[in-house]
Formats: structure tokens, sequence, C-alpha cells
């Protein structure tokens, strides 16, 4: 695509998360289609077809719309936003037979352009009961190929990280055209409560768990606010720092060596009191911070040296908010006992 980009190498966790993709799919499809030869043995293969591959994509569609908000209600969700994107070409694939059988089955036989046919075969735009819903899903489908033909990293490159997510926030437009689509569509010929019903859910399901992850996201930035307000300052993320091991900041004039160990946080002066090492290049040994010049221990939680030594550092208050680490300034009486902030607490 250009001099300087490279082709993307499949690693394994690509491999896995796009094998499971297909196969889910190709199961699916497959399943849909033997059961709906079995239950509606009149239906046609294109018929079978088309409302396979529309309710795969329409089922994909939902997963893809959930993974953000539960990613940031559970990071444990995070491997499936990773390659998300894949989805997303995928999703538009499926949406793409879906509309070209639609419009080979529905529309290639007549006297119009089949593409024309979509738009001016009905007209009653002022009538809901026979609203011509297929021109909904024809511009959702519009907007999804414009996503999945940007979805490579050399359109985020070069279109700007701002212009490319606004181009992909329309997926909602989407939602909506393929919402009204199915609603003014599907629904209303089949006149079952079952597929009311599935449809119903799923839209009540993306607005919940957007509702949700809007809340929380509401909520930690009141926290960080409030921790602000406090006095305490964001100085880095939890996976910046290794276990049992620190990150030396600099707040004001003091030197601060902030530590994990153990799924807690502390932060203690990084002046050894020996000789003023720098305990932020050491590490935690049995519950102990040492100082990497003389093997000094201290305490994380309160900077106190074990008997029968005497030493102390000063202490100071941290908070962790999702997953950030906070630190108050002021620093507290050498030995001092402060709380550790626990992680995921």
């Amino acid at each position: 695509m250009a001099h300087n980009f490279q082709l993307i190498s499949w690693n394994r966790q690509k491999k896995i998360y796009d094998t499971v993709l297909l196969c889910g799919v190709l199961i699916y499809i497959s399943s849909f289609i033997i059961l709906a030869q079995v239950f509606f043995p009149f239906a046609t293969i294109e018929t079978c077809i088309i409302r396979a591959f529309g309710t795969a994509a329409l089922l994909l569609l939902h997963i893809i719309l959930s993974i953000g908000p539960l990613c940031r209600l559970d990071k444990r969700f995070l491997p499936l936003l990773y390659n998300r994107r894949h989805m997303g070409v995928t999703m538009f694939f499926l949406a793409s037979v879906h509309g070209l059988f639609s419009i080979i089955q529905f529309h290639a036989f007549g006297n119009l352009n089949p593409l024309l046919s979509v738009f001016l075969s009905n007209t009653h735009y002022s009538d809901l009961s026979n609203f011509p819903f297929e021109t909904l899903g024809f511009l959702a489908l519009i907007i999804l190929f414009f996503m999945a033909a940007t979805s490579h990293d050399f359109w985020l490159a070069k279109l700007s990280a701002p212009v490319w997510k606004s181009l992909h926030m329309s997926v909602y437009l989407a939602y909506a055209l393929i919402m009204a689509h199915v609603s003014l569509g599907a629904l209303q010929s089949e006149g079952n409560p079952v597929f009311d019903t599935i449809v119903a859910l799923g839209f009540i399901w993306i607005i919940t768990i957007h509702l949700l992850a809007a809340f929380r996201e509401k909520t930690i930035d009141e926290m960080k606010r409030q921790a602000g307000i406090n006095g305490f300052i964001e100085v880095c993320s939890i996976n910046e720092i290794p276990e049992k091991r620190a990150k030396v900041i600099c707040l004001g004039d003091e030197r601060i060596a902030v530590f994990k160990y153990d799924g807690k946080v502390s932060a203690v002066s990084n002046v050894c009191v020996h000789q003023n090492g720098p305990l932020g290049e050491g590490k935690i040994i049995n519950c102990r911070i040492v100082c990497p010049w003389h093997g000094y221990e201290y305490l994380p939680h309160d900077g106190t040296s074990p008997p029968p030594f005497t030493e102390k550092v000063a202490t100071f208050k941290v908070t962790i908010i999702k997953d950030n680490i906070f630190v108050h300034p002021k620093a507290n009486p050498p030995g001092t006992m402060v709380e550790p902030a626990v992680i995921g607490k």
C-alpha cells in the first residue's frame, strides 16, 4: 500500500482469534441452513442463505458493539478488543452476501437496474407499514463498506486518529439503520413474536451495556476529580511497574519510589538514609525493600527497617483509580504507617 508499510505477521493470538471467529461463523451459517431446510422445507435455498448470512451479520454486530463496554467494565474482555477489526471486516462480508443475494432474488429480474430498483421499486416512504426497508439496509451496508475498507492501520495513519475514530463511530448509525431495516422488514413479514423478542432483547442488551459502561466511566472520572481535589497526582499505570520493583517519580522536590508487590502498591522516599542510595532501583525481597547499594531494608507500608535496625524513610499516600496510580506529593514523617493501595479493589 505504501513503501513504508509492511505486511502484518499473524502471530499465535491472531491465528487463534481468527480461527475461532471463522469456525463460529461457518458453524452458525451451516447449522442455520440445515435447520431451516428441516423446519421450513418450502423455503428456497436462496431464502435460507439470505436469512443465514443476515442473522449472522446481525449477531456479530451485537458482539462487536458489546466488546468496548465489556472491556470498560472488566479488563478480562480485553483480548477480544485487540483484533475487533477482524470481526468488523467479517461482519461486512456477511452483510454483503446477505445484500447481494437479496438484490438478486428480489430486484435482478425486473426492468430497472437492480441497484435503482432497491430505491425505486417501493416509494412508500410516508407509510410506516409499507416503508421501503431495503433502502435502510443498503445505506447501512455503505457505511460498513467504508469502515471495512479503512480498517487497516495505513488509513489510521493517513486519516489521523480523530478522523479515523469519527468515521468508525458511524457504526452506531449503521446499527440504527440495520435495526430499523430488520424491524420494518423481516419482523413485519414474519409476524413471529419469537423474532420480535430476540431482536428487542438484542437492542435492550446494547443499550444496557453501554449505559453501565458510561456510568462506570462517570464514576471513575468523579473519583479522579476528587483525588485531584484532595491533592493526589496521577503518576503512572499499574502495568508500568514490574512486580516487586518500583517506578521512580518526581513530585516537586521529592523523588518517590512507587513499589508494586503482592497485589498492592506503596510509595516511599527514593533516598536510603544510609548513604542516599536509590531505593527505587532496588526490589522487594521477603516483603522488604532492599537498597541496591548496601542492602539496607525497609518495609514498604511504613518505611521502617526491621528490628534491631532503626532506620526510617518517609512514606506517601497512594490510591488506585481503575488501572492508574495516584500519589499525594506531601511526605509523611519517616516511619509513618500508610495503608497500601490494593490493586483491583
